[in-house]
């Protein structure tokens, strides 16, 4: 996901998009601490991109 494509969704999709990642991540810390996610560079996708959403959010409000 990039920066450039969040920019342009409006506040109520942003807040859509992030709650869809913080499920996302609850759901990979539970296979982590169950040992079932094989591919762990995942999570730091998912909080890399919840950081973006939080931004770009920030930003807007700004405005």
């Amino acid at each position: 996901m990039k920066a450039t494509e969040l920019r342009g969704k409006d506040q109520a999709a942003l807040q859509k998009e992030l709650n869809d990642l913080l499920k996302a991540q609850f759901g990979m810390r539970m296979q982590i601490a169950t040992q079932q996610l094989s591919n762990t560079s995942q999570l730091k996708k998912v909080r890399r991109d919840i950081a973006r959403v939080k931004t770009v959010m920030n930003i807007k409000e700004a405005k």
